[in-house]
């Protein structure tokens, strides 16, 4: 039996639907109901996991506050629910035996150790980066896969952390970048450097559930393929038009033809090769699949992608973007 936890979200619902396509025996949790959430219930409960993991063997743990919550939820719930829920799903997973434990953590652990100053090269961005935290979001995330590895080393538990870049499909929350160019071409554009399709994540959660038993613990960055080398990084970030010529050409020619502006440079650039390497996976969906679909039907997602659809991140709409942005200090 395999328990998924935030089932009712993006990633917890599209692992769900994977396992009924696949004929697998699995159980969704989460603190909201929906199509596919078995039992609702706060992850930190502990009579609530009692019941919850009943004959599991396998856990995936995606569920989370997340970034659009930074500004709507409080410190102390991100804590309970980040920390205080990983640690009590990680304690009954030890205690029942689990055979697999995989923790859904994010790329935003990273924060400011991403920023590059003016002028600098892109940050390469790979595991052994050193975290810089920049929000409530970031350090509870932090500390869940912190308490993965103490679990491990104390019990024996076999656990691998999955750093995920972006895979939502709701407009971008920050102003400007979502006011350069369509939403579509934004998307596709991140498919170079910080975006994975959820389908690419669902392959990757299903390899770690196989190397865990052999790995122990480890962490991976789960992002699409990139085009780019650790050496490009100076003109990633001061050149990208022309690099993109050159490793690129028709995704370049694309941009061109249909008149969106490419910005000189990037950031930063997720390498997920330790993750193809380590776990045997093999992501398909790059930002010349992104544009080929949409392309081909006007739509840049997967069929998992547009099957799941968007979610509201909260019950209420915001006037300014997706949701409120903490300020940047």
């Amino acid at each position: 039996m395999l328990l998924v936890t935030g089932s009712a979200g993006h990633l917890g619902e599209a692992l769900l639907r994977d396992a009924q396509t696949k004929g697998l025996s699995a159980r969704g949790l989460d603190q909201k109901a929906s199509a596919y959430t078995d039992i609702v219930g706060d992850i930190a409960d502990p009579k609530m996991l009692e019941r919850a993991f009943e004959g599991v063997t396998q856990v995936i743990h995606a569920a989370t506050l997340h970034k659009p919550h930074v500004v709507t939820h409080s410190r102390q719930a991100f804590v309970h629910t980040n920390i205080e829920g990983t640690l009590a799903l990680l304690e009954k997973a030890a205690e029942r035996g689990v055979k697999a434990f995989v923790h859904i953590s994010t790329t935003s652990v990273f924060g400011r150790a991403m920023r590059p100053k003016a002028g600098d090269p892109a940050v390469w961005v790979t595991e052994a980066l050193a975290p810089i935290h920049k929000n409530i979001y970031g350090v509870t995330k932090s500390a869940g896969e912190d308490l993965c590895h103490l679990m491990h080393e104390k019990t024996g538990l076999p656990v691998l952390v999955l750093r995920t870049s972006r895979f939502f499909p709701e407009i971008d929350d920050d102003e400007a970048r979502r006011g350069a160019m369509p939403d579509a071409a934004l998307k596709i554009l991140e498919f170079l450097h910080r975006r994975v399709a959820i389908e690419d994540i669902v392959t990757a959660v299903h390899q770690a559930l196989e190397h865990a038993p052999k790995q122990g613990f480890d962490r991976y960055i789960i992002s699409a393929p990139t085009p780019f080398e650790a050496k490009d990084a100076p003109r990633v970030a001061n050149d990208l038009p022309a690099l993109l010529q050159e490793k690129a050409p028709e995704l370049a020619a694309a941009f061109n033809r249909d008149g969106w502006s490419l910005p000189q440079g990037l950031d930063r650039v997720y390498d997920s090769r330790k993750a193809q390497q380590g776990l045997g996976w093999a992501p398909t969906q790059s930002a010349e699949a992104a544009l080929k679909r949409f392309i081909d039907t006007g739509d840049w997602r997967g069929p998992l992608a547009i099957v799941v659809g968007k979610k509201p991140y909260h019950d209420q709409t915001f006037e300014d973007g997706p949701f409120p942005v903490e300020a940047d200090r």
